[in-house]
């Protein structure tokens, strides 16, 4: 099992979930964290960070469109080990729904 990144972190992107990340599985996209499932220890200690309530185990239902996308961009995006700062607008996005057509496919950039 592991864990997922879900629509809810989508221009959101706190990161209080990287910062606690015992293995540095975070992955960071332009507004968008995935986790790589492939490094994800399923310690679960990022779930409860996570002020957008985000990220869910693997065997949720919510999991299940999101885990491939997780998957993927894990594998193209920059690590992340240290939490960032969010969007200045990132409390107004946090609880809005249907957001998948707002991820943004590039990577992170400082």
């Amino acid at each position: 099992m592991t864990y997922v990144v879900t629509e809810n972190c989508i221009r959101c992107k706190f990161m209080d979930c990287v910062e606690v990340c015992p293995v540095d599985c975070f992955y960071a996209g332009d507004n968008f964290l995935v986790i790589n499932p492939d490094e994800c220890i399923d310690c679960g200690v990022c779930e409860p960070e996570c002020p957008a309530e985000a990220i869910v185990p693997d065997s949720d239902d919510r999991a299940a469109a999101w885990a491939e996308i997780n998957a993927s961009y894990s594998v193209k995006w920059p690590n992340i080990t240290r939490k960032g700062t969010p969007p200045a607008d990132a409390e107004e996005w946090k609880d809005k729904p249907n957001k998948k057509d707002l991820l943004s496919a590039e990577p992170h950039k400082d």
